[in-house]
């Protein structure tokens, strides 16, 4: 599980209104100290939903500047990332721009099909194996969520990823507890079928291994042996790196954990100083 969004649904603590109060009277400090307590939680909801980080980073400082302009509004009805995510999947279950699973609207049928062809005989032993087979395996876990309709993958995210309560991930998606309930148990009926019958991580019985797939990832050109996405990708401070996400899933086997078992990733800084410049232009006008 992704371990700093696993908080119940709560209001905020003094030290949180009072940093949005600096930030609202015009405190260009405070404004960065919220932007610094939001960035990673948001760009990996971002991530998980628009799969590519290009994407991700694009997302996350558009949600970011949403946030950032509308903190005059928050009341303090949840905690500041609780209502960050509210915003946040608002904009990202209405993106227009669709990824490619979506675009092919490729089913979880289609793209287990897709992974039983050209699965090598053995295991990838060329350079780098232990990394590529790190990378198909959370390329592969990205493509998978691709394939839910985009309110079931963002029930799933919310609650079998970040470890939400049914409560919690209801409100930021302006559902019902019984409605979210219904799309949570659809995603995950859907995603557990999927896991049991094709990937071996879930079910020795299964036919797929990620190190059997390196070779065809390769020659496809769905992973960057010199620049792996999300095994290379950067991770937050003090947080959980490729191998120690593997090691949590090893434990468990189930489609949360297998799922669940990437980095802590970081919000890339080029962004967030973009997002800063974009700030300090005047653009927003609770800064001016």
């Amino acid at each position: 599980m992704e371990t700093d969004e696993s908080a119940v649904r709560q209001g905020p603590d003094a030290d949180e209104l009072a940093l949005v109060a600096r930030a609202v009277a015009g405190d260009r400090t405070a404004v960065g100290d919220v932007v610094l307590l939001l960035q990673d939680p948001i760009y990996r909801l971002a991530l998980r939903m628009v799969w590519r980080p290009a994407d991700a980073e694009d997302a996350t400082q558009e949600i970011l500047l949403r946030v950032v302009g509308h903190l005059g509004t928050w009341r303090g009805e949840a905690k500041l990332l609780t209502w960050a995510y509210r915003i946040g999947v608002n904009y990202l279950l209405n993106l227009k721009r669709k990824t490619s699973q979506e675009e092919r609207q490729v089913s979880l049928d289609a793209f287990g099909e897709d992974l039983r062809d050209g699965l090598a005989e053995a295991d990838y032993r060329g350079p780098e194996g232990e990394l590529l087979t790190h990378e198909v395996r959370l390329n592969c876990t990205q493509a998978m969520l691709q394939c839910l309709a985009r309110d079931e993958r963002v029930a799933f995210v919310l609650s079998d990823i970040f470890a939400l309560s049914s409560a919690e991930a209801a409100w930021i998606t302006d559902s019902t507890p019984a409605a979210y309930r219904k799309r949570l148990e659809r995603a995950k009926k859907r995603i557990g079928n999927f896991l049991t019958d094709t990937c071996g991580l879930a079910n020795p019985q299964a036919p797929c291994r990620c190190s059997r797939r390196v070779d065809k990832a390769l020659e496809l050109g769905r992973i960057d042996p010199h620049r792996p996405a999300f095994a290379g990708h950067q991770v937050s401070p003090g947080g959980r790196g490729v191998a120690a996400a593997a090691q949590q899933m090893s434990t468990l086997r189930d489609a949360a954990a297998i799922l669940g078992a990437h980095p802590d990733y970081a919000a890339p800084q080029a962004k967030i100083d973009a997002i800063a410049g974009l700030i300090d232009s005047g653009r927003f006008p609770l800064l001016n």
